[in-house]
Order: C-alpha cells, then sequence, then structure tokens
C-alpha cells in the first residue's frame, strides 16, 4: 500500500471554482525539454469573498518564475506542493504569468503532453493539463485559449492545436505558429500536436453552404488508408444536420492520427486525437469490424463537438452527461447505416459482456458515481454504455421526435455552459411533458435490475395475465433499492406465430406503440397486467429491442421459446430467445460436469439451430451469424453463484460440439455457398456473409477439423482482404498441427511492419487454447514489434489474454493470476491507466469456486502490499479487497 493513501472526492462536496480563468494565452517551446509560459486571465467568482487563495493544479513540472500583474513574485509569494501551486491572495481581477519546464519525452502514463512515436501529442482529458502548466484544472473553469507553438522545423514541420491558424514565422531552422480558439472552453479539451506528419484533405458543404475544411494528420505512406474515416467523417456531419439540425461551426476540421493512446479517440474542440486503429484502413490491412468500428469513433467524436463541447460538464461525477448521449447518438447514426438490428444486437452482447459483470462486481457504481479516487477508472462500461441504455430508454418513453426537439432545447438553453445531468433531465421533462422524476434513479442506483415474470392462462374466461416483479440488487454502499421506471416493450403472438391487437388492463401507465406492441412504464415493484378475449393460450414477446438494460426472467418453457425463434417478429426478440435457449443448455451441461456427469442436450435445440442453418441463402445472413453465436463464457459464468471457469469451458465446448454435429454436413454446404464472389465490398449484405462463413467455420472447427484445415489454407492462400485472411487464422487458432503454424508464421512475414495489423496476430495468439500458453505470451512480449509503453500492444497481448482466455487466466495453481499480476506491477510503474484496466480480471475473486478465489484474492493482495501505487491501482485493488 502506497505510504499516504489516496483520498476520495465526493459529489456532494462540489463547490463553485473561487476564481475563474477567462482567457490564456500560452506558449509552448519544445526542444528536449519543453518550456511552458502560460499568461491567464485571472477573474474572482462574484459569489465568493475577495481575497481567497488561489489553488492551481500542476504536476511533474519545473516552475521557473511566476508574475503577478507584470510583477515577479518571490518564494515568499507563493507555496509550491507536489499537486499545484497556492497562491496566498490576489486581486479580483488580474494577470497571472508562469513559466514551467516539462519533459514529454519521458512521460510514459501518456497523460498531458507526451510523445507517441516521433510526434508530440496531449491528452488532458480527465485530468491531463495540469501536467502541462499551472491552471484551474476542472472542467468548469472554461476560457478562449491562444496556444503559440515553436519547434525546430526539420523534427516538428508540423504544429497544431485548437481553433484558426492567426499567425506563423516559416522562416528559419526554428519556426512557429499560433491557433486562436474564440470558443471558450474547459481545459481537458486542448490539444497540441507537433510532428512531422503527411495531410490529407478534403472538403465538406454544409446545409447552410459553408464550405468546411477536413484535413486528417497522419505518418507518411498512410494517406491512402485514411478514405473510410473521412467519408465516415462526412456522413456523421450529414446526419447530425439531418436528424438533430446541428451545423458544424468551425472553419476547419482536424484529426491525428496517433499509435500510442491510452483511449480510443479523444474530441478535443476541432482538433481530435484518435488511436491510429480507428483512423487507418484498407482492404488487405483491415476488417469489417475495423470499418464499422473507425465509422462509430469517428462519429462519436464528431458528435462530442456539441453534446460534450459546446454544452459540457459542471464538474466530473457529471462525465456520463457528456459520453452516454453521446454513445446513444453514435448508435443511432451507426444503426441508420445499414445493420440496424444486428447492430443493436451488438450493443447488447457487449453490454451483457463487461458492464452487467461491473454491476455486480466491487467495483459497481451508478451511472453517476457519488465518489472517486481516480477519474480515470470511471471511464467505465456503466457510464458509456449503460448510460447510452439510460438515454435510450428516455428516447423510448419520449417518442423520437419529441426526444430530438427536447434535446435541440437542451443544447440551445445551455450552449457555452458547463451543466449538471439534472439539468438535462430537466429539460427533457419540460420539452415532452413528461415526468422523469422517478427514472433518475438509472442515474442514483447501481446494479442491474432483475425481472421476474410470471404468466396463468384462464381458458374458461379467456384472459392471459402476466405478474412482473422488479428488483434491484444490493451493490456496495448501496442497500434496499427503490424500484425504477422501467420501459417494457412487449407484444403477443398466437399459435400460428401471428401477431395479435393488444388490449392491456392493468394500473401501469400503457402507450401502444402499434396495433400490435405496447411500451408498458413499470414504476412499481409489482405489475400485473390482463389480456383478455384471448381464445387461446398466446406467447409473449418480452423486452422488444432490449427496451432496458435488466435482467429478464423469462416464463417461457422450451418450446416457447423454439417458437419465438420460429416466429417473432422482432429481431432482437427472436435472437434472445435463441440465446436463452442455448444459455440454459450451458448451464444444465456446467451444473453436470460439476456432478461428474457426461452433457445431454435436447434433440429439438440441435433441430432448431439446424434448420437456422439451412435459411443461409434467403434469410438476413448478418443476423443469422448472430443466431448461431453461442453465448459467451463469461456471459455464461455470469449467471453463477460459484463460478468453477474448467466447468464453464467444458461446457460451452460440449454445447459446441453437440451443435456443430447436429448441423453436420450442412456446415460444409453453407461454407462452400458462402464463398466470396467478386470484389470485396462493405455493405450490410457482403458484411452478413462474410459474419455467417465466419461462424460456419467455427462450428466446422468442433465438427470436422481436418476439413476446416484445408479450407482455411484455401481461404487463406485466396484472400484479397483482411477479414477473409484473418477469419482463417481465427477458425484454425485452437487447432494442433502444422496447417496452423504455417499460417501464422507467414501471415508474421507479410506483416511484421505494420502494427495494426499485427496487433490481430498478437491478440489471437494470446487467446489460443493451448497448454504453453503463458510461455507463448512470453514470447510474444519479445518480439520486435511489442512494448510495454504502448497501450494497444499491451492490450493485445495481455488485455486479449485476461478477458478471452478463461482456461488460460483461471489455471488451477494460478500461474494466470501470477503473470496477471506480475505485468500489473511492471505496467503501474509506466502507465497507471493501463494497469488499472488490466488488474481488473482479478476484481471479482468473491465469486469463483474456494481454491481459485484464494489464489485471485492473493495476487490483489500482493498488488496493494508492493507499495507507490499509482491511484488508478491503488483504487481498484482496495475496492477489491475491501470487507463487503
Amino acid at each position: 500500500m502506497t505510504a499516504a493513501a489516496p483520498q476520495p472526492k465526493y459529489r456532494k462536496d462540489y463547490t463553485a471554482p473561487d476564481y475563474f480563468i477567462r482567457h490564456i494565452d500560452m506558449t509552448v517551446d519544445i526542444g528536449e525539454t519543453t518550456e511552458v509560459e502560460a499568461l491567464l486571465d485571472i477573474e474572482r467568482n462574484p459569489d465568493r469573498p475577495s481575497g481567497q487563495p488561489l489553488q492551481l493544479d500542476g504536476e511533474n513540472m519545473k516552475l521557473l518564475s511566476i508574475e503577478l500583474d507584470g510583477k515577479f513574485l518571490t518564494e515568499a509569494d507563493f507555496e509550491v506542493h507536489a499537486k499545484g501551486l497556492n497562491i496566498p491572495s490576489l486581486p479580483d481581477r488580474c494577470q497571472l504569468r508562469t513559466r514551467v519546464v516539462i519533459d514529454p519525452h519521458n512521460n510514459t502514463a501518456l497523460e498531458g503532453l507526451y510523445r507517441s512515436g516521433d510526434i508530440l501529442c496531449t491528452q488532458c482529458e480527465a485530468e491531463g493539463f495540469r501536467h502541462i502548466t499551472y491552471y484551474l484544472d476542472r472542467p468548469d473553469v472554461m476560457a478562449s485559449f491562444r496556444t503559440t507553438i515553436k519547434a525546430d522545423r526539420s523534427t516538428y514541420p508540423v504544429l497544431l492545436s485548437n481553433g484558426n491558424p492567426i499567425a506563423e514565422d516559416a522562416e528559419g531552422d526554428r519556426h512557429w505558429i499560433t491557433w486562436d480558439d474564440p470558443h471558450p472552453k474547459p481545459c481537458y479539451l486542448f490539444a497540441l500536436v507537433a510532428g512531422d506528419l503527411a495531410r490529407v484533405e478534403d472538403t465538406y458543404t454544409t446545409a447552410s453552404g459553408r464550405d468546411v475544411a477536413l484535413r486528417f494528420y497522419v505518418d507518411h505512406g498512410n494517406e491512402s488508408r485514411c478514405t473510410h474515416a473521412m467519408q465516415s467523417l462526412k456522413a456523421a456531419m450529414a446526419w447530425d444536420e439531418r436528424v438533430y439540425g446541428l451545423e458544424y461551426d468551425l472553419d476547419v476540421y482536424m484529426v491525428v492520427a496517433v499509435s500510442a493512446f491510452n483511449m480510443g479517440a479523444m474530441e478535443n474542440k476541432g482538433l481530435n486525437l484518435f488511436n491510429d486503429r480507428f483512423v487507418l484502413a484498407d482492404d488487405t490491412s483491415a476488417t469489417d469490424e475495423d470499418y464499422i468500428h473507425i465509422e462509430d469513433v469517428i462519429g462519436h467524436e464528431y458528435f462530442h463537438n456539441y453534446t460534450g463541447n459546446r454544452v459540457t460538464l459542471r464538474d466530473w461525477f457529471q462525465l456520463s452527461l457528456k459520453e452516454s448521449l453521446t454513445v446513444f447518438r453514435e448508435q443511432s447514426f451507426s444503426a441508420d447505416q445499414g445493420l440496424g438490428a444486428v447492430k443493436r444486437i451488438g450493443e447488447v452482447r457487449q453490454l451483457r459482456r463487461v458492464q452487467f459483470p461491473e454491476d455486480a462486481s466491487p467495483m459497481a457504481h451508478p451511472v453517476r458515481p457519488e465518489s472517486y479516487i481516480e477519474m480515470n477508472n470511471f471511464y467505465t462500461p456503466t457510464v458509456y454504455e449503460k448510460g447510452a441504455q439510460v438515454i435510450g430508454m428516455m428516447h423510448t418513453i419520449l417518442g423520437d421526435a419529441a426526444f430530438v426537439h427536447a434535446v435541440q432545447e437542451y443544447l440551445e438553453k445551455f450552449d457555452g455552459q458547463a451543466v449538471t445531468i439534472e439539468d438535462f433531465v430537466a429539460t427533457l421533462e419540460q420539452s415532452s411533458g413528461q415526468d422523469l422524476q422517478q427514472f433518475r434513479l438509472w442515474y442514483s442506483q447501481a446494479g442491474t435490475p432483475r425481472l421476474t415474470v410470471t404468466e396463468h392462462y384462464d381458458a374458461d374466461a379467456q384472459v392471459y395475465e402476466l405478474v412482473i416483479k422488479q428488483h434491484v440488487p444490493d451493490t456496495p454502499g448501496q442497500k434496499n433499492k427503490q424500484p425504477m421506471h422501467i420501459p417494457l416493450v412487449l407484444g403477443l403472438l398466437d399459435d400460428s406465430g401471428q401477431p395479435v391487437s393488444l388490449d392491456i388492463e392493468t394500473a401501469a401507465e400503457v402507450t401502444p406503440q402499434s396495433p400490435t406492441q405496447a411500451l408498458v412504464h413499470l414504476r412499481e415493484t409489482e405489475t400485473t397486467l390482463r389480456f383478455p378475449n384471448r381464445p387461446s393460450r398466446p406467447v409473449v414477446s418480452l423486452l422488444r429491442g432490449f427496451s432496458a438494460p435488466v435482467k429478464l426472467d423469462l416464463p417461457h418453457d422450451k418450446s416457447d421459446l423454439h417458437f419465438l425463434v420460429r416466429h417473432d417478429v422482432d429481431p432482437f426478440s427472436r435472437w434472445d430467445a435463441g440465446q436463452t435457449l442455448l444459455l440454459r443448455a450451458a448451464l444444465e451441461a456446467e451444473q453436470a460436469l460439476r456432478a461428474g456427469n457426461a452433457p445431454a442436450f435436447d434433440e429439438a435445440l440441435g433441430e432448431t439451430f439446424s434448420a437456422l442453418l439451412e435459411t443461409a441463402g434467403s434469410d438476413d445472413q448478418a443476423l443469422l451469424a448472430e443466431m448461431l453465436a453461442l453465448p459467451g463464457e463469461t456471459y455464461i459464468a455470469e449467471q453463477l453463484d460459484v463460478v468453477d471457469p474448467d466447468a464453464v469451458v467444458g461446457a460451452y465446448q460440449a454445447l459446441r460440439q453437440y451443435l456443430a454435429g447436429a448441423m453436420g454436413e450442412h456446415l460444409k454446404a453453407a461454407y462452400e455457398a458462402l464463398r466470396p464472389g467478386g470484389a470485396y465490398r462493405i455493405d450490410a449484405g457482403s458484411i452478413g456473409r462474410r459474419r455467417l462463413q465466419r461462424q460456419v467455420m467455427d462450428y466446422l472447427a468442433a465438427y470436422d477439423p481436418d476439413a476446416l484445415a484445408g479450407y482455411c489454407w484455401q481461404q487463406y492462400d485466396k484472400a484479397d482482404n483482411m477479414t477473409d485472411t484473418i477469419g482463417a487464422l481465427a477458425a484454425i487458432n485452437d487447432l494442433p498441427g502444422d496447417t496452423r503454424e504455417q499460417l501464422f508464421a507467414d501471415f508474421e512475414q507479410r506483416w511484421r511492419e505494420n502494427h495494426l495489423v499485427m496487433d490481430k496476430w498478437l491478440r489471437l495468439q494470446s487467446t489460443a487454447r493451448r497448454d504453453d500458453i503463458l510461455e507463448r505470451l512470453e514470447q510474444l512480449m519479445q518480439h520486435p514489434i511489442f512494448s510495454l509503453r504502448n497501450p494497444n500492444r499491451v492490450r493485445a497481448v495481455i488485455g486479449a489474454f485476461t478477458v478471452d482466455n478463461m482456461p488460460g487466466l483461471h489455471r488451477i495453481d494460478g500461474s494466470g493470476y501470477r503473470f496477471v499480476a506480475d505485468y500489473t506491477l511492471k505496467i503501474d510503474q509506466l502507465n497507471g491507466q493501463l494497469s488499472a484496466r488490466l488488474v481488473s480480471c482479478l476484481t471479482r475473486w468473491r465469486r469463483y469456486e474456494p481454491q481459485r478465489r484464494q489464489l485471485m484474492r492473493a495476487e490483489l493482495e500482493r498488488i496493494q502490499q508492493a507499495g507507490n501505487l499509482s491511484s488508478n491501482l491503488y483504487e481498484i485493488v482496495s475496492k477489491s479487497l475491501a470487507e463487503e
């Protein structure tokens, strides 16, 4: 444990700043070290008394001088400490000039100004600006920025910052440029880039007829790989104009791709910095998923221009205000680009895979947390993915037109301000007339609500009845939760599979969405729904479209689920019925294995999924691929009170083997039918075909591994795109034999100079199910392309192992846990954000069987006792070990 344990901050303790900074004029002089001169226009908060001390944030810098209104201060006039700079009192209005020296070249934390490859760049969210200069590093202090950058011309020919260039000196060995950003912003949106970069330029004409220059800056040689990102940016700009009426507000929009980045991207005003994996793509080096992710992330960061930049946060506890709304807008944009229902299913898979477990862990927290030690630890699935579902529920409750209108009113009302979640929700209420008072509990109560549904059909009275009970489980620091306002979308199917008109008798509020579908507002602990005039028992289709992020205990028996797989008109509910069938089968198999018995599966299960495969030529192939995909091992484990990883892995493999056998030779026929024809294309139909082909190959690996090896060799040899190439490697990844080794060796020789493609190679090998996996991981980390300083490489090897290699991580001798702990401690000395994410795989140790529980806890305690931990890692480990 660290000598002085970091202390938490609480939302309830928020107070407005004593001073505001209205403008900053900054000069950044780059050399072997970097000198930063900052001139701050400071104004006392009129709501605070005169003469208050000024406490500026600042870390890891050397102070050279400080002036107040042109007068140099002596050491007796101020106090410098490890976290900042204090001045006892200030005039109500003044100018403060500081000069400091920082060392970006040795900044491995990737916060503030740091080196990424051969360029210098910044990451200031959440609290990185304090590593650049002394400042009030908080989001409710908004200033206009003028930034002058000086650097050696040959090393740093490109110098960028926020806003517009207003002056420059292009002569001599050293040059400078001044950027002016007139939009007041918090310092977390500041950006600076210096390096030798190629520029790719295009133009977008807005709805009002303005031309906006679009500029992408990338490493030389990567210019041709920006095409898809540029097209995605134009599509996002057009979508935001069409749907929300929001037009871009500057004359230039810049994107810089960097190779070392803790996050996916950063929405700095007018100058976005991106992890290069979310910018660079061409058919030979990028997969379908890469193209989709680029479109998503480009859209996300662009949409932040209004939801996050023009209207920003009062404090970091409001993080979900900007992120969840922007994720929702990103998801809506992506759905409109083609894969609507399948995109929704993918979002739910991700939520169940990463957020539901977080909700049931020691790190469970509300969408708006009440406290934190390290803010970077709260860039979590709860804030992002669950937060987006909360926004989606309000969209469902209000309806599309009313929701869009309310968001427009919110952006207009609070333009240029730092606000709270209450401001947003209150605007939605005032605009729509909806009462969202109870709904606000989604922001304050942690945990995943569970809906338990029971049914009764009275044949004599011809009445079908549903009783729905809701329960929000206890989470750390929160017990005895209140009932939530849960929007539940449902429909009924008759015995021929046709939707029926809905007539609902209930005390709950009901909003018809169509003659055969309704939205029921669940607000009580128990709600009864009666459906009269039903001559036969219907089959209910619940939670259509995943209308709320809840766990649902269905009333359906297996025959009902098979029926819904065949007939449900809602794609999500149809998929979810199939997933429920597969999950129940996996859990029964897990129980059998723990009892020492061989798993047995219903014949009807194989028949239903074989019948699905037979529709491969006519059905929506992307949806069919999702239907055929098994629930992941992590999701299976999430359903258990006590997790035995061996039984979970065994159950998953047994179910996969059974279904592969049931599909039999149909798998080979389907694979042949799904072979590519024509040039590689990125459209919904082509992506769906390739996804289904990859799913078929996964089953073929279980059904006929020898045939699969032949298919993989042929596919790899003939592939003209990375999706098919990686598909072949992924399918054969867990199979022993020469073919697998030859394909992986050939791939490395072809792509060893391309770090983004090599990340795929690293990731696949880290997730391979092999007895010597830990030795293999050590070998991968000796590869020339690997570096502990690069988050993408670390995530590709160690991160992929912790997330997607259950048997390797949970080895019964504890060696997997030791491996993770060892590297967590090493990486923590370089990058606390990264180490905190890696250790999360150990934090749910209480849920495992006794032997593994003890081994995981021992490694957490070893980390805790190591001393000198970053605040990021300290918070995660200490909360994980805290008494319940």
